[in-house]
């Protein structure tokens, strides 16, 4: 971190981290986005962006026909942000990434994370998604290894262990999930994005999957199985993006077979209406469902 910004004030490191983190993956950055966020006058929000410019002159650049500031090509960010918050931002809409190594309350701890996503890729995926462009990457694939793509970038996606770029592929012409640590390197790629390269074309993000979730009639004691989800008359109703089902049964290890046949022990839960499955592409996924296709994480 920049050692000038030690000399700030703990609430103007938070607005100018801010600013940077919005700038860096949103690929623009307004006075107006400032104000919203803080409830500034205009005069503050400008003394904000003066301050973060004398600490790093050559990091915005001032685009005159948006009215807007954009991240240069020597960008390099004063803030040291972690993936997890600023994946936590883009996902929730705050926590605005800066970690401000606060004392815990009380003795609290998880799983942990293993998965920590590059933030310069990340930022040129996020940048492209605004701008609805395209990228170019290189990318590992457990399929067919290393391998140059173009994509168009519309979506993240969460599936409880790792990121995903929901992206269109333009060599397969379909869209599909590219996991985000997976993109060793990307670049923004010139030219005009097509109406069927975009999100409102992808079928399987549009279309929402109503999934009924019971405890597994194998379970003895289905009682604590419903106390756990917060279940109502005994059934947890879920909606999902048919692109992001198949992660979530998954993830809470669903069993999806027509006739609960897979272990109570270690699937507490059943989908109870298997035929919602049809024709979703991520169901290739879901423990138990025996056959399926289409676009899961390549």
């Amino acid at each position: 971190m920049n050692a000038a910004v030690d000399q700030l004030s703990q609430a103007q490191r938070e607005r100018l981290a801010f600013l940077e983190i919005r700038a860096y993956f949103t690929g623009e950055l307004r006075r107006a986005d400032i104000e919203a966020r803080f409830g500034m006058k205009p005069a503050a929000s400008s003394r904000d962006l003066s301050a973060y410019r004398d600490l790093e002159p050559g990091n915005l650049d001032y685009d005159v026909a948006s009215r807007c500031y954009r991240p240069s090509k020597a960008f390099k960010p004063i803030f040291e942000f972690s993936p997890e918050r600023v994946l936590s931002w883009l996902l929730q809409g705050f926590g605005d990434g800066l970690e401000l190594k606060l004392r815990k309350a009380t003795p609290c701890e998880g799983p942990g994370n293993l998965v920590r996503p590059d933030l310069t890729v990340l930022s040129t995926v996020t940048r492209a998604m605004c701008a609805k462009r395209a990228i170019k990457v290189s990318y590992l694939s457990l399929s067919s290894g290393a391998s140059s793509r173009e994509l168009v970038p519309v979506a993240l996606a969460d599936n409880g262990l790792r990121w995903h770029v929901r992206a269109f592929d333009r060599a397969n012409a379909r869209f599909g999930d590219f996991v985000l640590t997976r993109i060793e390197s990307a670049i923004e790629v010139d030219g005009p994005v097509a109406e069927n390269e975009l999100l409102p074309a992808d079928e399987q993000w549009a279309r929402i999957v109503d999934m009924e979730v019971v405890a597994h009639p194998g379970v003895r004691w289905s009682q604590a199985v419903e106390a756990d989800y917060g279940m109502q008359d005994g059934v947890l109703r879920l909606r999902s993006r048919a692109a992001l089902a198949g992660y979530v049964l998954r993830r809470w290890s669903i069993d999806c077979s027509a006739n609960h046949s897979l272990d109570p022990a270690t699937h507490h839960l059943w989908l109870r209406n298997p035929q919602t499955l049809y024709g979703v592409e991520s169901a290739v996924f879901a423990p138990g469902v025996k056959e399926g296709g289409g676009s899961g994480a390549l």
